[in-house]
């Protein structure tokens, strides 16, 4: 029973909740980034080199034919989908950009205000010193 005492008390610190949410958003949040690379992104640039979907550009690497769709392709051997991977590179950059920005944006709203550095002693406190010197004279 020790052992299921231990994990409930680790399951329900404050971090480990934290994380769990912070999973879910960001595989909620990894579907929108694909949606716009594949819906947004991409047809543009698909457009610009030839009209394709940029994603199944690929090479074989098996003597397939070369206007083969990329699944097909890959059920008759290997090829070399490079149009795929930089479609997923892109939904990383874009992710990995969009992520350190609000890392930022969260480390500034959390960064304590700098502290002003003090103001030497009021001038009265000065003057009163300064009379306090020249009695002690």
């Amino acid at each position: 029973m020790a052992m299921l005492e231990d994990f409930k008390r680790f399951a329900m610190k404050g971090s480990m909740i934290d994380l769990a949410v912070g999973v879910i958003i960001g595989a909620a949040f990894s579907k929108i980034v694909d949606s716009l690379v594949a819906d947004i992104i991409m047809p543009p640039i698909s457009l610009l080199i030839g009209g394709l979907d940029f994603s199944s550009y690929y090479v074989p690497l098996n003597h397939q034919a070369y206007g083969l769709p990329l699944a097909e392709a890959k059920k008759a051997g290997a090829v070399f989908a490079y149009g795929n991977f930089l479609t997923v590179l892109l939904n990383f950059v874009i992710l990995a950009f969009i992520i350190f920005q609000m890392v930022r944006l969260v480390s500034r709203v959390r960064a304590p205000a700098p502290q002003p550095e003090p103001a030497g002693p009021a001038e009265e406190i000065l003057l009163l010193r300064e009379i306090r010197d020249s009695l002690r004279k």
